[in-house]
């Protein structure tokens, strides 16, 4: 083979520099996330961290990630893991170029609880783990034909659940806490205008979700703690982003704004939240609540029509069964009813009858009586 053949095929493949480490983690809920204001990665994606399970997979042992592959990247990034029963260790992997200045990336470790029992980490009693579903399919609510919600979300006994904006993903006060959520408008503005983040613990977000894509985890009983809406580019010039929110504790927030993150003070789990987005044009705010008030009377009417259309051909053959001819015949002549014996007015109007009859008789016989010659 040439000088030249065996340059190209050195080129295909690039050698990094690895190493792993095993961490050995208690009992509990742990949040493992980038050290702030580390520098950014390269081109290529390096350096980065993987978190996964070590060679001997350990089933006490459960990682969340926001990329299902377990990589979290140089900067900005964080996982959960729960261990039911410790100590257990998990498995961590950095990855860097050959000759790269760039620092191995640095981890933080917090512990979110100390153990499953706690709130935030414990299954319901009764109930094992949720199987996980690859889409936010919504099973809570039933879709409309041609309808496409607009929030997602994985709520704890109650699996995958859709609604609109401006309705309450979740019920306030039901103490069945929110796994994850997703959020893709179709009204007002588009999936891109908008983004949010989950809250991990104390100060610490996830990264930053795109409009559309799940944020959380799903079947792993792993709580968020409260979450962060805002909206971006034009969309953001035009229309206002409210938040509102409860949680397990029985704590109430909102309509909080785009710069404030809905978070109990206890950590307490997310059970409900409702995000509405309003023009910040005041006429045109309003002229949006008229529409929506309208749209709802047209609602009612259609679904009134729908059911007069459905009752309309169980009446339509009786009134086939009747004949034409009889309902539209009328006598030609009046009959009188017969008077009544009791009745003196009738007596009365009888011998009136009665007197006037001679006289017509004898003015009867005089017309026609011939004249003597």
């Amino acid at each position: 083979m040439s000088q030249s053949g065996q340059s190209q095929n050195q080129n295909r493949v690039i050698d990094l520099k690895v190493s792993g480490h095993l961490m050995t983690l208690d009992r509990g809920l742990f949040c493992v996330f980038h050290v702030p204001s580390q520098e950014p990665p390269s081109p290529r994606g390096l350096p980065g961290v993987r978190l996964t399970q070590p060679p001997l997979v350990n089933g006490a042992v459960t990682i969340s990630t926001f990329d299902d592959t377990g990589w979290l990247g140089g900067q900005n990034n964080a996982a959960l893991i729960r261990v039911m029963q410790g100590p257990a260790q998990v498995l961590v992997t950095i990855y860097q170029e050959a000759g790269s200045p760039h620092e191995a990336p640095r981890l933080q470790v917090v512990r979110l609880s100390d153990a499953a029992g706690a709130p935030v980490a414990a299954a319901p009693q009764g109930q094992g783990a949720v199987a996980n579903i690859p889409s936010p399919a919504p099973t809570g609510v039933a879709a409309a034909p041609g309808q496409q919600f607009e929030v997602g979300a994985h709520i704890q006994r109650r699996g995958d659940v859709g609604v609109m904006l401006g309705e309450w993903m979740g019920k306030p006060g039901s103490r069945f806490w929110i796994e994850g959520f997703s959020i893709s408008p179709g009204k007002l503005i588009a999936p891109e205008d908008i983004e949010y983040q989950a809250v991990l613990g104390k100060g610490w977000l996830s990264p930053w979700s795109e409009g559309g894509k799940y944020c959380g985890s799903r079947g792993m009983a792993l709580p968020i703690l409260g979450l962060r809406v805002r909206l971006k580019g034009e969309a953001a010039e035009e229309y206002l982003c409210e938040l509102e929110a409860t949680f397990t504790d029985g704590t109430e927030i909102g309509p909080v704004g785009e710069n404030e993150t809905a978070e109990s003070d206890s950590l307490a789990p997310l059970e409900a939240f409702r995000v509405t987005i309003i023009p910040r044009d005041p006429a045109m705010a309003a002229a949006q609540r008229e529409a929506e008030e309208l749209e709802e009377v047209l609602e009612e009417d259609l679904a009134l029509l729908e059911e007069e259309e459905e009752v309309a051909p169980v009446r339509k053959p009786a009134k086939r069964g009747r004949p034409a001819t009889r309902a539209s015949v009328k006598p030609a002549v009046k009959v009188a009813k017969p008077a009544t014996v009791s009745s003196g007015k009738a007596r009365k109007t009888q011998q009136a009858k009665t007197t006037r009859s001679p006289a017509k008789s004898a003015k009867a016989s005089t017309a026609h009586k011939p004249r003597r010659r």
